[in-house]
This record gives structure tokens, C-alpha cells and sequence, in this order.
């Protein structure tokens, strides 16, 4: 029998009431990828199931899309950080505000559709590497709203996108996809500037793993050997080749610069960063949602030298100096009245000889010479009477 109107209908209000907020958060989990990146990864010669890869830097308040194509991994698009807490360096314990540093692992079932902060994924802190020093913690997550306790805050449109690109890869087959932390981009200039740091040994373990992921393109075999990061070789003699051409260049690189001059700095921070987009935006009057301690912000990335810089001046090359030095050069005239420069000297053949005394006493210790003289002295003195030693002087001069 059907129900009357006004019954059926507030029977579908209160059904409504009940299914919307569900039904919202289905809606967002399942959004699609906008088209504008499906159409960078059609160029890129990859697509929306392929499997996917993240890089985050904290200090450049990025985080990159990299998929798999034909021959490796490709760079898709750059997603800006609303807000990331701590300082650089790696998330240690529970609390500490730190975003952290390393080599994650993200399989399905740290994807989190249900989230309190718009969408999240859990990038899998603490790691066998965090677990080996002690690291405690754990909920880190890539989320909405920007606001951070060692998490990485994005706005909820970023973070719709980046959900979206990570659950397409994780339909299409790839069992998890890896996560990538870094402090800062990992050049050789980084890495020069941030020596004197006290993380540099470990961002230099940070530094073998993103080589290999330059010159490879392929996703790092990560492993933890006596509590260091190690990575498996690829297949590939070429790839392989190639990460070891990579390392060398680079490490040569980062000795050259720090014997050159580099100065050398620490980046500190009131409380973490935020990317240069969205602290334009905000100050606009765009809307990002609740900013976590905004008060820090004014204090983010502050260069504090430990080493100055000290650049040697270029050295003038020889056809340069050489013209200057031509007897026909405007500098010539300046030079001293009777100077001439030892290259144009006409070489003298006894200049040797000068080397050798002219006389016997020239060539005596000084303490012999001054007592054999007369000067005084215990030396005179056991010579003899005064005045017999200007005749053994005397003697000397004419053998």
C-alpha cells in the first residue's frame, strides 16, 4: 500500500539526512582525475592505472607526480604544501612536530576515504630505518586542511587530486606505490650549502637514494643495512652505469663547490614552512581553511651562516696578462723607471757563482766569524790573547 505524500516524503528527508554525509564522502573518495592531468600523463606516454610515485621536499614546500611509462618513470606535475611543521631533518619521536625524512611505503589500506581532514593517505611512518634509531610516532599523514603536526597539509583540492592519482595507480594493479621525503631538493649546491648540518651524513644516505631515482627512473628497492639506507642495483647494466656516473659527478661536484668557497648554512625554522603559492594566495584574501600557527610562518627558512663564503678571484689568463705586459700596452708606460721584468732579462752566465762566498770568512758560522773578528765573546776568548784572532783570520784569507 503506498504511503501518503507527506509520510513518503519526510520517509525521504530523513533517508537523506541519514545517506548525504555518507554519500559526500563516497563522492570525494571517488572523484575523478581532472582531465588537464589525464592529458599530461597521455603525453608523457603514461595513464591514470600506471603506477605511480610521490616526491616531497620540505624546504621548497613541494610534492612531485612521477608515473611509470615506457621507459621508466616521467615527471607528471608539482603540487604546492599548504603547511608542513618542524624543521628539516628527521621525525625522531611521537610529537616532536617534525614532518619526516626518508623512503615509504604506501599499500591500500593506508588510504584513508573516511578522513577528518577531507582525504588522507598515511605515508607509513616510522619505516624499518625510523624503527632501527628509535623513531616513535606514527599517523603522518598527506591530508586536507592546512594544518600540520608532522604531517604534510595540503588544501582539500590538492589533496582530492593527489587521493585521486593514488587510488587510480592502486586500481590498476600496483600493490603500493612509494613515497619519497627530502629536506630539500638533493643538488650538489644543497648539499654543499647544509655540510656543517648535523643531518648531513644522514641526508647524504637521502641524497644515494634520489641519484639512483634520477639516473634510473625506476622506483629504489629500499632496504636498512646497520642502520643505514641501502638500495638494491637495477636489472639494467645501462641503468646501472649510468647511477654510478651520476654519484661520482655529484660527489665530485659537492667537494668542488665546498673547496671553492661555498658558504656554509644551517636553514632553521620558528615551525615548519609553507610553499610561496598559497602564502600569496592567503595574503590575496583567498581561503585555504585554518592555517597551523600562522604566527611561525613570518619565521620560516632562515639562513643562519657557519662557514662564510670566500670566492677566489678568477686568475687573469696568459693572453691577457701577456698584452698588458707588451712593450706596446697603455700599462706599459706605468711601470718603475729602470724596472725590466725577469722575462726579459738577458741572462747572466756567472749568476751560479754568486751563490759561493768570495771570501773564506764569508762563508764561516756566524758565532765563528764574529769570534775569529775580535768581537768578544767566550768564542775570542778561547782563542786566545785579544787581537791574535784578526791574524788567524788573516792567516785563513791568504791559504
Amino acid at each position: 500500500m503506498p504511503l501518503p505524500i507527506p509520510i513518503a516524503l519526510a520517509a525521504g528527508l530523513a533517508l537523506l539526512a541519514l545517506c548525504g554525509p555518507a554519500a559526500a564522502q563516497a563522492g570525494k573518495a571517488e572523484a575523478p582525475i581532472p582531465a588537464a592531468t589525464l592529458a599530461l600523463m597521455a603525453q608523457k606516454g603514461t595513464a591514470a592505472s600506471s603506477p605511480v610515485l610521490f616526491r616531497a621536499y620540505k624546504k621548497e614546500s613541494e610534492i612531485e607526480v612521477w608515473k611509470k611509462g615506457p621507459a621508466g618513470f616521467v615527471y607528471i606535475k608539482t603540487f604546492p604544501i599548504c603547511r608542513w611543521s618542524g624543521q628539516l631533518g628527521p621525525k625522531r619521536k611521537n610529537g616532536d612536530r617534525q614532518t619526516p625524512e626518508g623512503f615509504y611505503t604506501v599499500p591500500r589500506r593506508q588510504m584513508n576515504p573516511n578522513s577528518h581532514y577531507y582525504l588522507s593517505f598515511d605515508v607509513g611512518y616510522p619505516n624499518a630505518y625510523d624503527r632501527a634509531h628509535g623513531g616513535t610516532g606514527s599517523a603522518v599523514m598527506v591530508h586536507g586542511i592546512c594544518s600540520s603536526m608532522g604531517c604534510f597539509a595540503m588544501t582539500n583540492g590538492t589533496v582530492g587530486e593527489i587521493y585521486a592519482i593514488a587510488r587510480e595507480a592502486l586500481k590498476g594493479g600496483q600493490a603500493a606505490f612509494q613515497f619519497q621525503s627530502y629536506p630539500f631538493r638533493m643538488t650538489a649546491e644543497n648539499m654543499a650549502r647544509h655540510r656543517m648540518d648535523p643531518n648531513i651524513a644522514f641526508w647524504r644516505e637521502l641524497k644515494a637514494g634520489s641519484d639512483r631515482f634520477e639516473a634510473s627512473r625506476e622506483e629504489l628497492q629500499v632496504s636498512v643495512a646497520a642502520g643505514r639506507y641501502a638500495f638494491a642495483p637495477s636489472r639494467d647494466p645501462a641503468r646501472e652505469a649510468a647511477v654510478a656516473t651520476r654519484r661520482a659527478v655529484e660527489e665530485a661536484r659537492m667537494a668542488a663547490l665546498a673547496e671553492t668557497g661555498e658558504p656554509a648554512v644551517r636553514t632553521t625554522y620558528s615551525d615548519g614552512g609553507q610553499n610561496a603559492f598559497w602564502a600569496a594566495y592567503t595574503a590575496r584574501g583567498g581561503a585555504v581553511g585554518d592555517i597551523s600557527r600562522p604566527e611561525a610562518l613570518a619565521f620560516a627558512g632562515q639562513e643562519v651562516v657557519v662557514v662564510p663564503g670566500h670566492r677566489p678571484p678568477h686568475p687573469v689568463p696568459e693572453a691577457v696578462w701577456a698584452k698588458w705586459a707588451a712593450p706596446d700596452s697603455a700599462l706599459s708606460p706605468r711601470r718603475m723607471a729602470g724596472f725590466v721584468p725577469v722575462y726579459e732579462r738577458t741572462p747572466d752566465p756567472f749568476a751560479a757563482l754568486a751563490a759561493f762566498p768570495a771570501r773564506y770568512g764569508d762563508g764561516l758560522p756566524s758565532m765563528l766569524a764574529a769570534g775569529l773578528s775580535g768581537s768578544g765573546g767566550a768564542v775570542a776568548a778561547a782563542l786566545g790573547p785579544a787581537g791574535s784572532s784578526s791574524g788567524l783570520l788573516a792567516s785563513a784569507e791568504r791559504l
